[in-house]
């Protein structure tokens, strides 16, 4: 008697190998790298009224020498103290707050205002599209940073007085990308088949040219709040920024600019504080392209 010999089916393999997003971003150390720096900006910025140790505009002129220049980091004020008596490390913490406040707002602004006219342009194109670029082009003709300074001089200069300059004079690179895809998705087959079913442009939009531009939105957001933390930076620095006594890490640099030789730590940290958090964030928004855009798709 032959022996019944089992002949169902192996189990397929799934037919999508490719590991989740989160194990594909932490494979990347770099990225990881990234995130790290990214959280304990986050974490001290939120927790600054509880782990600063010192009120960020108290004066401490016990802290200072007899030469009434500041004092370097030690026990006592860990990065030292300013040419004020200002503990420099609380002004750090609630300087993130400025800073990582104003990054998100203008970039998350801009990031509004270049997708509406992108997906304006390239989906209705013809004129409305033209004159849409058209002045897109005239802004991007415009130095940025020069841009901004002008106009934070003509306003009165605050946080979100700031936020929203940086904010108008970053979105044209989003509106021009975001016109480029949309203008290619527009040209798809089952877009035009949509529209001769009677589609409305309400519905192809929301629902097969919005959802397709995320990730592409994920991907600029991320790496625009470094441009637009660098840009806060530096009209801070110039005065044209947030105004002291609001701490912000460009406005550190400007107040204690004058003890760059005699105090090289009130410049230095600040500084290597934004340079560390703008390239945290390119490091996550470079993973991030890797991952999301599908022509990078299996290089991981």
């Amino acid at each position: 008697m032959t022996a019944n010999v089992s002949t169902s089916p192996e189990p397929a393999a799934p037919l999508d190998a490719t590991p989740p997003f989160w194990r594909r971003l932490l494979r990347r150390r770099l990225a990881v790298l990234g995130l790290v720096v990214m959280a304990v900006c986050v974490l001290g910025a939120v927790l600054a009224p509880w782990i600063a140790p010192y009120d960020p505009n108290e004066q401490h002129f016990d802290g200072l020498t007899i030469e009434g220049a500041p004092l370097p980091p030690g026990a006592m004020f860990w990065f030292g103290t300013d040419l004020l008596g200002r503990d420099l490390f609380s002004r750090l913490l609630y300087g993130a707050r400025t800073s990582l406040v104003i990054g998100v707002v203008a970039n998350g602004a801009a990031l509004l205002i270049g997708t509406l006219v992108g997906v304006t342009a390239g989906y209705f194109r013809g004129v409305t599209g033209a004159v849409l670029m058209r002045f897109t082009d005239l802004m991007m003709a415009f130095p940025a940073l020069l841009l901004a300074i002008c106009l934070a001089a003509i306003f009165s200069p605050s946080l979100w007085i700031v936020a929203m300059v940086i904010a108008f004079v970053n979105w044209v690179q989003t509106a021009r990308v975001i016109y480029t895809e949309t203008s290619s998705l527009a040209e798809r087959d089952y877009i035009a088949a949509e529209k001769t079913l009677g589609a409305g442009h309400g519905r192809i939009l929301f629902r097969h040219i919005l959802p397709h531009l995320v990730p592409m939105l994920i991907i600029w957001g991320t790496l625009g709040i470094s441009t637009t933390v660098l840009l806060e930076a530096t009209l801070s620095f110039l005065g044209v920024g947030v105004q002291p006594p609001t701490p912000s890490w460009g406005n550190i640099i400007f107040e204690n600019q004058t003890y760059f030789q005699s105090a090289p730590w009130l410049v230095f940290i600040p500084g290597a504080a934004i340079l560390a958090l703008a390239l945290a964030f390119n490091l996550v928004g470079d993973a991030l392209r890797d991952i999301l855009d599908p022509t990078q798709q299996g290089r991981d």
